[in-house]
């Protein structure tokens, strides 16, 4: 899994030279890092996407055929019939 860094006290001094007191700079800091945190740990990797899209390719095969087994069928029914 990717890791993204996020620089809390490059953050903080930012804030802190753009008139934010140094306490809220330094809180906001943190929150916003374990915001992050918590929400690039779901996040859905290229990994994941081709793996879906493997599971899905696979089934859609598998429909196809079945369709496909069932329409020779139901052709090969009516020519007996006629």
């Amino acid at each position: 899994m990717t890791t993204i860094t996020f620089d809390t006290l490059k953050f903080a001094n930012t804030l802190k030279a753009a008139g934010v007191p140094s306490a809220q700079a330094e809180a906001e800091a943190v929150a916003l890092s374990e915001v992050l945190e918590v929400n690039l740990r779901d996040l859905v990797t290229k990994e994941d996407m081709h793996r879906d899209m493997r599971d899905l390719e696979q089934r859609l095969v598998i429909k196809l055929g079945a369709l496909i087994a069932v329409a020779i069928g139901i052709v090969a029914a009516l020519v007996k019939l006629f």
